[in-house]
């Protein structure tokens, strides 16, 4: 997202955020609805407006009835589209995707500048001139992401590799720094790997694990409200609340 805070990390997160606007057919602009709307709100919405774009505000966390009071306070920001969601109750994000198809776009490679990749790329076309194109990917892709980049190209996979012409190496270069994916439905939940949800973090003692409300309750990992900011099950917490749990669940007083 873009974020007004002035140090070099947002303002590179801010300038990125404003390239994929550019690039972007529709604009999802996700506020919270159990805050409601803030000062930054107003900062993205006017970034926002001079892009020109289709602009669809996605208003989170709609799951209560204070957020659901809420979501009219946002028709301020002046766009046409609003869509109330809550991911884990499952609110408004079928609309969401109805509105529009949700595109991602991955660098694959970003590490490399298109000029280095395509560097990098010569080198191993040069080492495997011999070769069909669909073997010569090994050292540069997971053997299971071959055969889909090559789809991504049209690329012929059974042409050798000293006829790959100049315009589709460079084709290939883009589909690996902007590999695009389009987001159809969501998986159930019975296939998710972590659910958001837990104990509250201000009803454990940090120290110990244990519960403020219960003596003699500890927590450890997943069953605590925190999640890692990639998403996902974080070993770290686990293995550290487990150990910190276990190092004090011994000193209760008989």
């Amino acid at each position: 997202g873009i974020d007004i805070g002035e140090d070099i990390f947002n303002k590179e997160i801010k300038m990125q955020a404003e390239l994929a606007v550019d690039e972007a057919d529709v604009v999802v602009f996700i506020v919270d609805g159990k805050d409601g709307m803030t000062a930054n709100d107003l900062v993205v919405r006017d970034i926002l407006r001079k892009s020109n774009k289709k602009i669809v505000v996605a208003i989170n966390k709609v799951d209560n009835k204070k957020a659901m009071e809420n979501i009219y306070d946002f028709y301020e920001l002046g766009f046409d589209y609003y869509i109330p969601i809550s991911g884990s109750h499952n609110i408004g994000i079928d609309d969401l995707m109805k509105e529009q198809k949700i595109k991602l776009q991955i660098d694959l490679k970003p590490a490399l500048t298109e000029e280095q990749l395509d560097e990098r790329i010569l080198r191993d076309f040069k080492e495997f001139k011999n070769k069909q194109f669909k073997h010569a990917l090994d050292k540069l892709l997971p053997q299971k992401m071959i055969p889909i980049v090559i789809e991504k190209t049209k690329i012929n996979e059974e042409k050798r590799v000293n006829e790959i012409t100049k315009e589709e190496r460079r084709n290939l270069v883009k589909v690996l720094k902007k590999f695009e994916l389009t987001i159809k439905d969501f998986r159930p939940v019975e296939e998710a790997i972590i659910t958001s949800g837990g104990i509250n973090i201000k009803e454990i003692n940090p120290k110990t694990m244990e519960s403020k409300l219960v003596k003699g309750l500890y927590f450890a990992g997943e069953i605590i409200d925190v999640d890692s900011y990639t998403g996902g099950f974080n070993l770290q917490i686990a293995y550290s609340t487990g150990y910190t749990a276990g190092m004090h669940v011994g000193d209760l007083e008989e």
